[in-house]
Parts: structure tokens; sequence; C-alpha cells
């Protein structure tokens, strides 16, 4: 299972900025080419392992969480939508500030309402920041959190989002870093 997703992680490339390697993938940057077959493995595992049948939204954030959304509501049926980075100032917005361990940002939520059923999913689980302050501004909002859903866990980001948001992360892959090289992690 999930055979395309493990085999491209660990031959994605690999960059070092400072002291930090990063790893260079098409769920989490778009770069390589997105190939269809590794978006199907991923929505595939999705549907074959989630009830999605009590979801009525799927919620993705901006950027890499927008195609993840897109192929599951195009599997599923269910539409989705995204915590973009831009305000828009329409009735009902929610504002996120989102803090990660590389930036701070502000967020913005639309077309959510209080008791809606969502699924979250986002790209990749690293510093947890990203994922707190989205499933926080849920709360807030009053929605449902069925199911987050992450495809990428790199060091103790799910860990500490749950920590923090008292929420279940899924991750369907856990990474690590060794020697500049993408390894997977088998718990």
């Amino acid at each position: 299972m999930l055979d395309e997703l493990k085999k491209s992680l660990v031959e994605c490339p690999v960059v070092k900025k400072g002291e930090y390697f990063y790893f260079v993938h098409p769920i989490s940057d778009g770069v390589p080419l997105v190939e269809p077959e590794l978006l199907d493995d991923v929505m595939d595992y999705i549907i074959n392992h989630y009830n999605l049948n009590m979801v009525d939204k799927i919620v993705g954030v901006e950027s890499m969480g927008i195609p993840l959304a897109t192929a599951l509501s195009m599997k599923t049926g269910i539409p989705f939508v995204i915590v973009r980075k831009r305000e828009y100032g329409l009735p009902g917005e929610h504002k996120v500030h989102q803090k990660t361990g590389y930036s701070e940002n502000e967020l913005y939520i639309n077309g959510l309402n209080k008791d809606d059923n969502v699924l979250l999913i986002d790209d990749v689980v690293s510093t947890g920041g990203t994922i707190t302050s989205v499933i926080k501004a849920l709360d807030q909002i009053g929605v449902n959190l069925v199911y987050t859903i992450v495809p990428i866990e790199k060091d103790d980001g799910r860990i500490n989002a749950e920590h923090n948001t008292g929420h279940n992360i899924d991750t369907l892959v856990k990474i690590k870093m060794v020697d500049g090289k993408v390894t997977i992690v088998d718990d």
C-alpha cells in the first residue's frame, strides 16, 4: 500500500539550505512533476481506509493542499474549500494566524459553517505549526472535524499538533532525514 508514495519519497531530491535538509517532492512542492499515479495512490488509500460518507466538505490548505483537496473532491464528489493566504473580506471569513518553523502568515477561511462535517487535508506535517493553527480555527468556527489527513509526516509535528489541539492527525507515511536522504520510518 502507498507504494508509489513511498517510492517517490525515497527517490526524491534533497537540497541543503544552511544546516537543514529539505526534501523536494511532488506532494509537498509540486516539483518534480506530479504524476497522476502518485495522486491516485494517495487518494485511493484515503477512499479505501476512511468512511467519507460522513464528510460534507473537504478543506485543503494553500498551497499544496490545493491539488490534494482537488483530487479527493474529484474522486468522491465532495466539494472542497481552500484555506487561503489572501483575505477577501467576505461575510463569515475567518482569519488564522499561522506560525511554522520558518515563517509567520495570516490565513483565511471562507465557505465553512458551524456543524459542517469536514475532512482537513494538507501535504506535510513537519513542525505542526500550520495544521495546529488551522485546526484551532476550525474549532472556533464550530465545524465537526471528522478527519485530518496528511500524506507525509516528518519530525515531531504530528505529535506536537495533536498535543496542542486535542485532535487526531492521520499521516500516511512517516519519514526522517538520514545522511541527507529520505528514509521511510516504519511504526
